[in-house]
């Protein structure tokens, strides 16, 4: 009952600040500029900031562990890629595609990762390697697909832009904010350095401002005829992302030997509900936004339970 006592306050939170934005559009607090706004400073401004803020005070040295790294590094890129040859294979609509396959594999693993190891174990455990292992691979795969699959919406890109491509795309995963302030953090964590109180509480305050706006702006931009339209591949990404995906890759976890808090950094990597940052990409870099925030909506709806649900089956079998 704890566990999901505990699921519930992580999850019901976050769905009704969505409502929230939701209610506020609909009242015109909000309004469409208000939304540009906001998810350009989201995505440039607060949650490079907390990523930067979750990895520069964390001692990751002492928790390194080559097998676990491989692991969350190896999962992170097959679970990527078979999402999107899935997403090439079965969508008929092409612009739909960069949105679902980020969707079904990219997790909350940043915002919940330590919260969960913590409540569970009383520290943060194996989750900051975790975080570090896969969420860089997160952002550089969503920005590969997303680039490509923006240029792929409406017709094949023409065979003489294709070098065009692969340099817009590099160029994105080089300056993109997130990526940039997760490897802007890695030096403070490597190499022990402390950041001053006053400038530590400056990003403190800012990132924490970056989940809430990010929920504000989606339920502000749900549209619930056009999420409706698109309802069947918001349940098959939900369905990888909080069930197919875990059911998949656990063996192999269990296989490897992972028990306790590093079991629960990978069931947070693999089945924790899509991503707010999901939305913000997408909308920032021309893909569907539209199925992206109702992926968010129907996964944190259902992490409740299935989180719960796994949790209990980790601890039946004895892994945590």
């Amino acid at each position: 009952m704890s566990h999901f006592l505990f699921s519930l306050n992580a999850t019901m939170p976050v769905f009704l600040i969505i409502l929230l934005g939701w209610i506020l559009m609909q009242v015109h607090l909000f309004n469409q500029e208000f939304l540009k706004v906001a998810d350009k400073y989201v995505f440039k401004v607060a949650l490079p900031l907390l990523l930067f803020h979750d990895i520069a005070t964390t001692d990751i040295r002492s928790a390194f562990s080559g097998k676990f790294v491989s692991f969350c590094m190896l999962a992170t890129t097959c679970m990527f890629l078979g999402v999107w040859i899935l997403a090439r294979l079965f969508l008929k609509d092409r612009s739909m595609i960069g949105a679902f396959a980020q969707a079904s594999a990219r997790g909350s693993a940043a915002i919940l990762g330590i919260a969960f190891v913590q409540n569970i174990y009383g520290d943060s455990g194996m989750a900051p390697l975790m975080i570090v292992s896969a969420v860089p691979l997160y952002n550089i795969y969503s920005v590969i697909i997303l680039t490509v699959c923006a240029r792929y919406s409406s017709s094949d890109l023409p065979q003489a832009k294709k070098s065009s491509l692969l340099k817009a795309t590099l160029f994105n995963i080089i300056t993109n904010p997130i990526i940039l302030g997760i490897f802007a953090g890695l030096p403070f964590s490597l190499l022990d350095i402390t950041i001053p109180p006053i400038p530590l509480k400056a990003i403190t305050n800012v990132a924490a401002t970056a989940t809430p706006i990010a929920l504000l702006s989606i339920g502000a931009g749900f549209e619930g005829k056009k999420a409706l339209a698109k309802i069947k591949p918001t349940i098959a990404a939900s369905f990888l992302k909080l069930i197919g995906i875990p059911a998949l890759f656990f063996p192999f976890a269990l296989r490897l030997g992972f028990s306790g808090s590093e079991m629960v950094a990978i069931l947070v990597m693999l089945g924790s509900p899509t991503t707010v940052s999901c939305y913000i990409m997408a909308k920032n870099m021309g893909n569907d936004e539209v199925l992206t925030s109702s992926i968010v909506v129907l996964t944190t709806l259902l992490s409740s339970v299935t989180l719960t649900g796994w949790i209990f089956l980790l601890r039946t079998m004895g892994l945590v």
